[in-house]
């Protein structure tokens, strides 16, 4: 029986034909192989190496630039990284729930500090995510890492304004908006659990 490989996420299907898109990642069967006839696909090319004595400020930056991503991907930060929102929102949002529900004050500052740390992490985690889809899966767009993306940008968009309106009204998980104060948190909680689902198939390949 053939092999075929999807040359985006290295999905593995058996068949006469390739799938019509990858269960793992979306792509279309125009990007599987067949691995029979070529060799397995690397997921990151060999890096450039610039000949010359002298470079430019604009070159030294990108070949800096090149090496430091090429070292985050390797040494997986975006997995690393990613954990950090992931642990800390979940609390964050129960303090937040607890705070509107019972008026605990406490509640409401931890709440508050965490999805601060929350906030702080994000751009770091948004940053390596793109670079490791540009470098793992070739910057190709599915379905996958568009929701991928998304999420994350809704996670961060939302952040940043819970920050910023408990900053405004220190009160307002007691105000008459605590309702829709907590419904933002949840909707937040919602984004990050989707993003990291998705991101548990592309590493664990299930479908």
């Amino acid at each position: 029986m053939k092999k075929w490989q999807c040359t985006i996420c290295g999905y593995v299907h058996e068949g006469d034909e390739p799938p019509e898109k990858c269960p793992i990642c979306g792509a279309d069967r125009s990007k599987f192989i067949e691995i029979a006839l070529e060799e397995k696909v690397q997921a990151e090319p060999e890096p450039d190496t610039k000949a010359g004595s002298e470079e430019s400020r604009h070159e030294k930056f990108l070949r800096i630039y090149d090496t430091v991503t090429a070292l985050m991907t390797e040494h997986h930060l975006h997995p690393i990284s990613v954990h950090i929102p992931n642990g800390v929102l979940p609390l964050s949002v129960f303090f937040a729930m607890l705070a509107v529900i019972f008026g605990a004050a406490d509640m409401d500052i931890a709440a508050f500090y965490s999805l601060i740390y929350v906030l702080l992490a994000m751009p770091m985690v948004l940053f390596s995510g793109y670079n490791d889809w540009k470098r793992r899966y070739g910057g190709n767009m599915t379905n996958v890492f568009f929701t991928k993306m998304i999420c994350g940008a809704v996670v961060f968009c939302l952040a940043l304004i819970l920050v910023f309106w408990r900053i405004i009204n220190p009160e307002v998980a007691a105000s008459s908006a605590r309702g829709l104060y907590l419904m933002i948190h949840f909707v937040m909680l919602g984004a990050a659990g989707i993003a990291g689902h998705l991101g548990g198939k592309l590493v664990f390949g299930k479908k």
